[in-house]
């Protein structure tokens, strides 16, 4: 797929865990498991609102395009 998730790096420049921000927006440890290993095949707007709002990032920060 072209669309590479890049929330562990985010995370990481954060200094965030993937439970704390689990906690912070109210969605399981799973679902954002998947979300960060790049299997989701789709993400909700409000998702990656809560998440950027979280993280306070932009959606570019976390999503990328890459030509395969």
């Amino acid at each position: 797929m072209a669309i590479i998730i890049n929330l562990d790096m985010m995370l990481a420049k954060r200094k965030m865990t993937l439970s704390e921000l689990s906690e912070r927006v109210d969605i399981s440890i799973v679902n954002l498991s998947i979300l960060k290993t790049g299997k989701a095949r789709a993400v909700r707007l409000s998702t990656l609102d809560a998440i950027c709002n979280a993280l306070d990032c932009q959606p570019g920060d976390i999503l990328e395009f890459r030509k395969e």
